[in-house]
Parts: C-alpha cells; structure tokens; sequence
C-alpha cells in the first residue's frame, strides 16, 4: 500500500512554544546539561509524536498531556481509545484504572476491575490527573472528539486502538466519528491522522472500513520479510520497539515499502540513535524537550544536574541492602546544587526521591537507590522493597522539587 504519511517525513519539527510548569526552567546563568549533537540543518527530521499526549510532562491521556503535545510543536501526538460499558469513546491507556486514578476512592471495589466495564457517566467521576502531580487535580478521562478539540492542523494525533477485544465494534466507531465528526474531517483532510495497534485482525478489519486513513501495524519486534510483505497489503507503517531495532530491521521495513516509527524514544541520545538507524518516525513521552534538540536548541536550559547512569540489574537481588538497583546524578554545573528533594520518575509513573540535605559541588556525583542501605554523602536510599526500574531498559525524568524538569535519560 503506497503511503500518504511519507509525503510528510521530509517536513523538520515545528518551533516549541509555551511550555506547562512542568517544562523545562527558564534559562540562567547556569551551565546547560549537554545533549548530542542535533542533526544537520539539511538533514531531514523524523516526524516526531508525542506519546499519550506528552506523558513526560502531564498526566498521560489527559487534555492537559494533548496541550503539551499541541504546544511542543510535534508533528502528532498519540492516544489510546476504548470504549466505555455504554459505547462511548474514551482515551485511556490501561486495561484497569488502578494506576492513573483515584478509583480506589471512588469505587473502592472496582480498582482491577475492567476499565471497559464502567459506564462514561462512571469514568467521569475519576480524577485521572493527581497521580502525576498535585497541578493536575481534575483531569478527567477524556472523550475520543476532545482530542480532535485540542489539535490542529500542524500538530495531528495518532488514534491507538488499545484492547480491541475488550472494546467490540471500535474500529466501525471510531471509522465512523473521523468520517461524520467536522472537526475530525478537518484534520483527516489534512492527513493529520493515522490509526495504529498491535492487533493485526482488528487493523485488517479497520482497513477494510476506512482505507482511506491512515494506518500503522505495532509490533514488539520487527518481523521477517513474508510477514512485511502480508502488512504492507493494509497497512502503511510499522512501529516498534527502538530499543531492540536493528540495520537489518530497518532495511527490510523498508524493501516492504512501509514507513518505519519507533517507540517510546525519551532522551535526546536515544532519538540520535533512532535517526542514525534510519527510522522515518519517532514517538517520545517528552515532545517538548526533544523537539527543541531537533532544531538545534538548548534541551535544558539552565539545567545543572543530569543523570548519567541507571543501572537497572545489579548483580544479585534488585532491592539488596546497600548495592542494589540505582540511578547515578552528577551536578555538570559550575555551581553549588542542594538537589534535596528532586525525584525521578519513570514511564510507569514510579518514584525515587532524594532525601534532604544533599548539596552537590560542581562535579560531584550522588547514587540514587531503590532498596535500603546506609546513607552517605555520595548515597541515598529509598528503603524501597520491591524493584522500581526496569531491566530491559529504563527511562527517567529528573525534576526538582518544585516541578521543573531537569534531564531525562533511556537506556
């Protein structure tokens, strides 16, 4: 299937414009964290998307997320889509609302419970907002047109079909509601929509409803050529996994006649490496941030800290006293940095603080763990019990503690 999105891969990341409280500070006298090198300004830029809205600076799939990714300048950002027990559209990544709302307040029996099995008046009633940060009291889980609402022209939206066997006739639904909805028309006319899932028959059958839109096959890992050549019969892209993409991958994506997007592609390095491997698109929870390292831009301004290393699997057990999993900051700066109180943040929104009175000097670094161990100058411990960071590869957001976010870092 020849491909209307590469009409587009050509077109360099759009200008970042305001930023949320939880961008990145102002600039200061301070030195920058460096990022790599940005590439060349003859150098096509990837199309990038911003994951769930902009995950890495708000409540994922929430408005406040999609204004993030509208105001980042991104090329899309992207959204999950189920459908509520009554048949209405809802964005939400889960299949039960535990880890991104308050259901456990609000329905105190129903947190692992289906998320498809509440009705929209019922979804309506969590708080989808307060588990990332205290600013974002309120969020509701959106509806599928409020997405439509938020972008434009310029900064489209990727439509997820999330679960499709928990949600029964979406792919008719949400055909329908880019076909009749004006404002969906709008963006559709603009090709700024694409549909994508990891369900292969759900996507054959949303290609055969709507063939005109759009369409993106997710995968985990890249397949072989046969199974290349059955996708690009209905479908115009793939997306996967950067972390286990290889050359080989990218050339027989290519030699399919497919576009090829990555995912979930967090610091500046990993989408250096992504666009050294030859990828077309690149889906990040950190929209802003990495828009500005395509345009040549300061990453961080007035950033003095970084992190430099996760190390995700020790040896032996990941919360052991004292040597167990850890994340090591170092102040890059020329000044004094009391970094009390900062936190890092994954993907899956799980936390490790620093504890109070930690003033880095200029170079100096500090060991940030998960587990118990004895506190020193160059360590903090959490005390945690069970495992934070991910052993196939971890991505992290350092913040201070008053919601400016300092570096992120993948690995």
């Amino acid at each position: 299937m020849a491909s209307r999105f590469a009409k587009t891969l050509t077109s360099t990341a759009a200008a970042a414009v305001g930023l949320t409280l939880l961008a990145a500070p102002a600039a200061s006298a301070q030195a920058p964290v460096q990022a790599p090198a940005a590439p060349a300004q003859d150098d096509a830029s990837p199309i990038l998307i911003g994951h769930r809205g902009a995950a890495g600076t708000a409540p994922e799939n929430t408005v406040a997320a999609f204004k993030d990714g509208r105001k980042s300048g991104a090329d899309f950002f992207e959204i999950d889509v189920q459908l509520s027990s009554d048949g209405v559209p809802f964005l939400f990544h889960d299949d039960t609302p535990a880890r991104t709302t308050n259901v456990e307040d609000v329905f105190p029996d129903r947190a692992t419970d289906p998320i498809t099995s509440f009705t929209w008046a019922e979804l309506q009633q969590l708080d989808a907002g307060s588990y990332f940060d205290d600013q974002f009291v309120g969020e509701r889980i959106p509806h599928l047109d409020d997405a439509a609402k938020v972008a434009t022209t310029k900064t489209g939206v990727y439509i997820e079909i999330k679960s499709p066997v928990n949600s029964p006739g979406i792919e008719q639904l949400v055909a329908d509601e880019l076909r009749t909805d004006k404002t969906w028309q709008r963006l559709v006319a603009a090709d700024k929509v694409q549909v994508l899932g990891f369900d292969e028959g759900s996507n054959r059958t949303f290609a055969g409803i709507a063939p005109d839109i759009e369409l993106q096959q997710l995968a985990g890992v890249v397949p072989g050529p046969a199974v290349l050549a059955s996708w690009a019969t209905f479908a115009d892209s793939v997306g996967t996994n950067y972390r286990v993409l290889t050359p080989q991958n990218v050339s027989d994506v290519k030699a399919a006649g497919l576009v090829l997007g990555v995912y979930t592609v967090n610091s500046p390095e990993a989408v250096q490496a992504s666009i050294d491997l030859g990828v077309d698109a690149v889906t990040t929870d950190f929209p802003i941030q990495n828009v500005r390292y395509l345009k040549g831009a300061p990453v961080f301004p007035g950033s003095g800290v970084e992190i430099i290393d996760s190390v995700n699997n020790p040896a032996g057990d990941d919360v052991q006293p004292e040597t167990g999993e850890h994340v090591l900051l170092r102040n890059a700066s020329t000044r004094t940095i009391d970094v009390s109180g900062y936190l890092l943040r994954d993907a899956a929104n799980n936390i490790l603080t620093v504890g109070d009175g930690y003033v880095l000097d200029a170079g100096a670094e500090l060991r940030v763990y998960t587990g118990p161990g004895t506190n020193t100058p160059e360590a903090y411990y959490n005390g945690g019990t069970a495992s934070v960071l991910n052993n196939g590869g971890e991505s992290l957001g350092l913040w201070t503690p008053e919601d400016k976010l300092q570096d992120v870092f993948a690995n």
